[in-house]
């Protein structure tokens, strides 16, 4: 018999108190924060040539429709007072490091997503009469005191709310969803301001006539697993405001990557080789770092022509050194090129590490 809409296949977990933290526009804001000529301007962290991207951008320059991830080339056709600048990413750990010590005094249950935003499960960490929300304000204070910066934050009972509500008064705001407006609260928004709902999955989702939460609501489980997988389940129970996720502060991550755009295209195998020995080194340490190793090397090729693609090889046993990673890199490689088009960006993954599906890729940075 199948789950109808308006039957959960899960239970609501039991409500917690958690905070996510976002900082604003991170990097380009720590660039404007140092250098006072940049502050009310358009400003673009990353490569500024014609095979850069951005790596983020400043609110002045969002309003010119400018994202992370753009070619350089097209955000300056956006906005052609567009500045760039350099990313100096010791720069924004260190920042990071300190954001995270704030953190800590307030829970031990910090799960970071990236340099720049982390989840807090503060629900057995309360003073008596302290909330959340409560917190969650003083956090904020203390970050920009600490650091000259802004950070907005989503305060819900769960993992998905908390991190859609960070995003509702973007900069500098706060957002509390309680439990009584969760599950309407997601109704007249776009799939595509889903957590856990990419660009690819929300136009296959618009395709169908899903459009917004209240679409997705009303899809029952069956239809959701047979188009979307396993994925399905989860649809299903976001659009519920349902998110069993718990925050995990020992997380362990599915995947550690590195990948670079290159100024002038790889055309030979010697120079692909070269290349990717700076990208095994990245991975390396920081898997090294984190006591983790992992079984399967994925090569990553863009070629000249934005056509991408990926080869992977997956060994019995975990991959033992850096130079044994590489080397099988280096095989990959030796398959898919020399090719004509060249090669304007490679880029190395290790994965295997265990069998957590509740867990992401870490995309280290790493600019040419």
């Amino acid at each position: 018999m199948s789950v109808g809409a308006g039957m959960a296949p899960d239970a609501q977990p039991p409500l917690r108190k958690i905070i996510h933290i976002d900082m604003d526009a991170f990097y380009a804001s720590v660039e404007q924060r140092d250098d006072p000529e940049l502050r009310g301007k358009p400003v673009a962290v990353g490569g500024g040539s014609m095979r850069g991207v951005v790596a983020a951008a400043s609110y002045e320059a969002r309003v010119f429709g400018i994202r992370s991830a753009m070619p350089s080339v097209t955000a300056r056709r956006l906005c052609p007072d567009l500045i760039f600048v350099r990313p100096r990413f010791e720069i924004y750990r260190d920042i990071s490091g300190q954001i995270r010590d704030i953190f800590a005094d307030y829970t031990p249950l910090i799960e970071p997503l990236s340099l720049d935003e982390a989840y807090l499960d503060v629900t057995d960490h309360l003073w008596p009469g302290q909330t959340a929300t409560q917190v969650a304000r003083e956090i904020r204070a203390r970050i920009r005191e600490a650091t000259a910066l802004t950070a907005s934050a989503g305060v819900s009972y769960n993992k998905f709310l908390a991190k859609l509500a960070s995003d509702q008064n973007k900069p500098d705001g706060l957002c509390v969803i309680t439990p009584d407006r969760g599950p309407d609260f997601v109704l007249a928004l776009p799939v595509g301001k889903f957590h856990g709902i990419g660009p690819a999955t929300a136009g296959k989702m618009r395709a169908m006539g899903i459009e917004t939460g209240a679409d997705l609501r009303a899809q029952d489980l069956d239809f959701l697993t047979r188009r979307f997988g396993k994925s399905g389940r989860y649809y299903w129970n976001i659009s519920r405001g349902i998110d069993h996720r718990q925050v995990r502060s020992d997380r362990i991550r599915k995947s550690v990557g590195a990948e670079n755009t290159y100024f002038t295209d790889l055309m030979d195998l010697a120079q692909a080789h070269d290349a990717l020995a700076p990208l095994a080194g990245k991975v390396w340490r920081h898997v090294s770092r984190h006591g983790l190793r992992g079984r399967t090397v994925t090569l990553k090729v863009k070629f000249s022509d934005f056509q991408q693609i990926t080869r992977a090889r997956t060994l019995p046993r975990a991959v033992g050194s850096e130079a044994e990673m590489l080397s099988i890199a280096r095989e990959l490689a030796g398959a898919v090129l020399p090719d004509p088009r060249g090669a304007r960006l490679l880029g190395i993954t290790l994965s295997g590490f265990d069998r957590d599906e509740d867990s992401d890729p870490v995309q280290l940075d790493l600019f040419g």
